[in-house]
């Protein structure tokens, strides 16, 4: 403990009031004030150790400091008597990575996910890929997706930003990834990793034994992006453009990459396909930004887009669905989302039917438009055709409470409960008879923060949808009148905290050192 001194921060250099700072002089020592750390010991569960002792004798001419060398004796119940495991009371220094090294280290601690060497993926047909009678090559959770050469590249940061090649893709573990890259126009047709023929030239593995079949990385889609960031679909993506140098650019060069596997409820692996991001660079250009991500799709299934994990993100849809009798939850309509009347240009109510807009948490939302009422319009007709309007076709029924509640989790869904409210203002004073039509539905979303005071996680837990009639007179014959349409969404935070007067059920109010166990478990 005498060698120890935890104020010590300074290389070289004395800090000031630590008494037990090895680079004070004594001199130093005299303009201390104080000592920072006046006691220093081992570890403080040990029944018995060695504790060094520092003070100031202030009477002293000049002031110098005291060191004292003891026997301290820890007055607690629970402490260590013997320690025979010297290991367990410090932190082993880890092994600081050099050019020697490096490739050990790499080769212990990385494992597959930096490992380039594809012999030390050998294949457990037990534990990671299994083969059944007809032959088939499955997958399982988290395994490198392996192709004839090597293994699906999904190309990450390692240490620092720039790309990392070594990095597979797993089975079922969407990933994305963005890292950086050296370039140069002079160079970019010999790098291999800003070449489409990079990502696609290698098949994946889908048979075992001697019948391998290989299911080849098809091209989906291919998007140019121009050196201001206007990106353009191109109408076909049957030819492969690579690295070219034109005009003091280098085109065609590969920015993202996206890849999307289907695969079967065994593990299977049927179709795969990429869509890429291309674009330019100039002369001055010294590295680019690129970006990688893969999808899993089950086969004869629809990806459900999640707004959450497990809260809603701000500014992400709200989710909703329907329940068929004797079904649970799936999200039936279009786009699995709760949507409003999406304004237009002209403010038509009847040019803007069956054009939404989702709903997004967080964001309170007002649109609407303007409908022309004639003496020839019929109520009835014209009621129906504005709820249609303000509800849409298919409205939900229940709105997940989470951003990745999943339909097969009934209680994950909340029930929107819908009320009716009528205006008491008549749209026409001139009338020979009168009906109801709505003119106005408002959604309130009551959420509340759910989990942990450190992350917590929005939770929808009341939705309402009201809507709002008014009286319609019918107009005599040459009358019309404008009646204004309006679509809200309103979320309010229910989150309140514990009540002071709260009586929580009763405790202890004692409980063993925090570290009472250490080392065992």
């Amino acid at each position: 403990v005498a060698q120890l001194c935890v104020c010590d921060l300074l290389v070289a250099q004395c800090d000031v009031n630590c008494c037990c700072d090895p680079d004070c002089s004594a001199a130093e020592f005299s303009l201390f004030t104080t000592c920072s750390v006046p006691i220093v010991t081992g570890d403080s569960r040990l029944c018995s150790q060695k504790a060094a002792i520092y003070s100031l004798d202030v009477e002293a001419n000049p002031p110098e400091r005291i060191f004292k060398l003891i026997d301290h004796i820890n007055p607690n119940v629970f402490c260590i008597h013997t320690a025979n495991y010297q290991q367990a009371l410090s932190f082993i220094s880890p092994e600081t990575p050099t050019s020697e090294n490096f490739d050990q280290l790499l080769k212990q601690f990385g494992s597959a996910t930096f490992s380039t060497d594809f012999d030390s993926w050998s294949v457990n047909p037990d534990s990671q890929i299994s083969s059944d009678a007809n032959g088939t090559y499955r997958y399982e959770y988290g395994v490198p997706i392996q192709t004839v050469d090597a293994f699906v590249r999904l190309p990450s940061p390692v240490v620092s930003s720039w790309c990392s090649d070594a990095n597979p893709a797993a089975f079922l573990v969407n990933q994305a990834t963005k890292c950086s890259r050296l370039v140069s126009v002079e160079k970019c047709s010999t790098i291999q990793a800003v070449s489409m023929l990079f990502y696609i030239n290698s098949s994946i593995l889908a048979k075992w034994h001697e019948f391998v079949f290989q299911v080849n990385i098809t091209v989906q889609s291919i998007v140019v992006q121009s050196l201001n960031g206007i990106r353009t679909l191109l109408a076909s993506s049957e030819v492969l453009r690579l690295p070219t140098v034109l005009d003091e650019l280098c085109i065609n060069i590969v920015l993202g990459v996206s890849y999307h596997i289907t695969y079967t409820e065994a593990g299977e692996i049927i179709e795969a396909a990429a869509s890429f991001v291309l674009g330019a660079i100039t002369k001055e250009t010294l590295s680019i930004q690129q970006s990688f991500e893969i999808s899993f799709t089950q086969v004869n299934t629809k990806p459900v887009p999640l707004s959450g994990n497990p809260g809603y993100v701000v500014g992400l849809p709200v989710r909703a669905g329907f329940r068929p009798q004797g079904y649970p939850l799936p999200n039936t309509d279009k786009y699995g989302q709760l949507t409003i009347l999406q304004s237009t240009s002209n403010q038509d109510c009847l040019a803007a039917a069956g054009a939404r807009t989702p709903v997004l948490f967080g964001y309170n939302m007002i649109s609407g438009c303007q409908l022309r009422i004639t003496a020839a319009s019929e109520c009835q007709v014209l009621a129906l055709t504005l709820l249609d309007l303000l509800k849409g076709q298919n409205f939900p029924e229940y709105v997940a409470s989470f951003g990745n509640s999943q339909a097969q989790d009934v209680l994950d869904w909340v029930p929107i409960t819908h009320l009716h409210t009528s205006e008491q203002v008549k749209i026409s004073n001139v009338f020979q008879s009168s009906c109801q039509i709505p003119v106005s539905l408002e959604i309130e979303v009551q959420w509340t923060k759910y989990g942990s005071l450190v992350n917590p996680q929005a939770r929808i837990v009341n939705v309402t949808a009201t809507v709002t009639t008014a009286a319609l007179n019918q107009l005599l014959s040459g009358r019309e009148r404008i009646v204004p349409i309006t679509s809200s969404v309103v979320f309010t935070d229910i989150s309140s905290p514990a009540e002071p007067g709260y009586k929580a059920r009763p405790t202890i109010n004692i409980k063993l050192p925090f570290d009472f166990f250490f080392p065992f478990v």
